[in-house]
């Protein structure tokens, strides 16, 4: 029996990123059944602050000194979101594009959980993953189309930040459903599109 965390970075449930996952995980219950299926939405989850105190509380263990009560405090409440998330076996992520990147709440999300020590390590190699081993599918919405080797592809911050955040701390590879561009086109090439990207997250979810 595994588990899968599913984390929502879209506060609307009319998002296009957030409906084709209910697909995915439709299918994954279905042809997983005994497995354990969590949700995590980022707008919703109590995250901690990463001020003053938590950053100080990091640096207290980068030092090897010991917390104050105040530090342990604040710190223990990172730990906890940071054992939710290495918890699970299987990830899923619904990701639309804010400003051409991601959410700011699924940036504070992993502002809290990429850490030293937790999901990756520096030493005399340099960076090394923590989080391995791990499967892992990301559903991107974005309004216009950044396909590689277009006019903007260069503004695609969304997808690169994911790739680049994920495999740094222990993903290396993982299934990709990009649902583009949802805000251009006929309503009938929208609905096409999206069949299509649900139809791609359901035989993905069948063997994931």
């Amino acid at each position: 029996m595994a588990k899968l965390l599913y984390i929502q970075a879209s506060p609307r449930q009319r998002s296009k990123s957030t409906k084709v996952a209910r697909a995915f995980l439709k299918s994954y219950q279905t042809t997983h059944p005994d497995d354990i299926v969590e949700t995590l939405n980022v707008f919703e989850k109590q995250l901690p602050a990463f001020d003053g105190l938590a950053v100080q509380a990091k640096y207290t263990i980068l030092h090897g000194k010991e917390h104050t009560p105040e530090e342990l405090q604040a710190w223990s409440e990172v730990e906890d979101v940071i054992t939710e998330f290495k918890s699970a076996d299987k990830y899923l992520f619904s990701v639309p594009m804010w400003n051409f990147s991601i959410p700011y709440r699924l940036k504070h999300y992993f502002d809290v959980i990429v850490q030293p020590g937790y999901t990756f390590i520096a030493d005399e190699n340099g960076y090394q993953p923590l989080v391995t081993g791990k499967a892992l599918v990301v559903i991107y919405a974005r309004g216009g189309a950044y396909s590689v080797g277009s006019d903007l592809e260069s503004y695609d911050l969304q997808k690169r930040y994911m790739e680049q955040i994920l495999g740094f701390i222990g993903f290396e590879k993982f299934d990709s459903i990009v649902i583009e561009p949802t805000l251009q086109g006929s309503p009938e090439d929208i609905e096409k599109m999206m069949q299509t990207s649900i139809n791609k997250a359901v035989e993905i979810a069948k063997d994931f």
